[in-house]
Parts: structure tokens; C-alpha cells; sequence
């Protein structure tokens, strides 16, 4: 995955084509005053970070209630 540096002035002007980069799997790091500010990239980019453990809404249709399953614990 190619990285791109972006002066914040920049994305803010054409943010629209950043964000549809993003979607397409392209991130960047947001600079202001040449010091690094942000990385914009997609959620789904690093897939390591979320791990499906249980689907709720196949145990009960619209999810369980947090409440419910803490009462449980």
C-alpha cells in the first residue's frame, strides 16, 4: 500500500478525491507546517486490528443488549 504525504491545506481543499482514494485502498500522512499531524487510510486497511469473535444478531435478530450480556458475565 502506497503512502502519500498531503499538506493539510491541500486535503481540506480536495478532500472529496482523497476520500475516494481512500476507498480504493490508497492512505496518506496529513502534514501541517511540515510536522506530522494524521494518517487518513481505510478502516479495513489493517486487518489484524478487528477480529469477528461472535455475531449477535444470530443469536437474537437485532443484536443483544449490552446490558443483558454483562448481567451474564
Amino acid at each position: 500500500m502506497k503512502k502519500t504525504i498531503v499538506g493539510l491545506k491541500e486535503l481540506r481543499g480536495d478532500i472529496d478525491s482523497y476520500i475516494s482514494e481512500v476507498k480504493k485502498g490508497k492512505s496518506f500522512i496529513v502534514v501541517r507546517r511540515s510536522t506530522p499531524v494524521l494518517k487518513i487510510s481505510s478502516p479495513y486497511e489493517e486487518s489484524d486490528i478487528w477480529e469477528r469473535v461472535i455475531d449477535f444478531t444470530k443469536v437474537k435478530k437485532g443484536g443483544v443488549p449490552i446490558f443483558d450480556l454483562l448481567s451474564r458475565l
